[in-house]
C-alpha cells in the first residue's frame, strides 16, 4: 500500500497487480500483470498479453470471471489488488444436455444389469 502512495507522490499512477488465467484441455497460462488502479476487468485481461499465447481469444465475445465467479459487465467492473481474472472458453456442448444423456445412459446400464 505504501508503494502505491509513494508512486502517487512521484507523479506516477497507482498500480495494482492481478493474475489473468486461461486454460485449454492441453495447455494453460496464468500471467501476472500490473495495471493502473481503476482498470476494468476486460482491459486488464487484454493488457495481460494472453492473446499472444492463445490467438483464439475473441475479446468482443469473451466471458470473464474473478475467482470462479462470472463478471457480468467486465468493461465496467474495476479490478482489485490480487484478483485472478479467468478467461472462459465458449462451451462446446450444453451442460444440461450432457447430464441428461449421462443419466439416460446410466439408467439403461442399470436396467441391463438387472435383466
Amino acid at each position: 500500500m505504501a508503494e502505491n502512495n509513494n508512486r502517487s507522490e512521484l507523479g506516477e499512477e497507482p498500480q495494482v497487480t492481478v493474475e489473468v488465467a486461461y486454460a485449454k484441455p492441453d495447455d494453460y497460462r496464468i500471467l501476472a500483470v500490473e495495471v493502473k488502479e481503476g482498470t476494468s476487468v476486460l482491459d486488464a485481461a487484454r493488457q495481460s498479453g494472453m492473446q499472444s499465447f492463445f490467438s483464439e481469444i475473441d475479446w468482443d465475445a469473451v466471458k470473464l470471471g474473478i475467482f470462479g465467479k462470472a463478471v457480468i459487465r467486465p468493461a465496467e467492473q474495476v479490478v482489485r489488488e490480487g484478483d485472478r481474472i479467468e478467461i472462459y472458453r465458449p462451451l462446446i456442448a450444453d451442460p444440461k444436455e450432457v447430464r441428461k444423456k449421462r443419466a439416460e445412459k446410466a439408467k439403461l446400464k442399470k436396467e441391463a444389469a438387472v435383466s
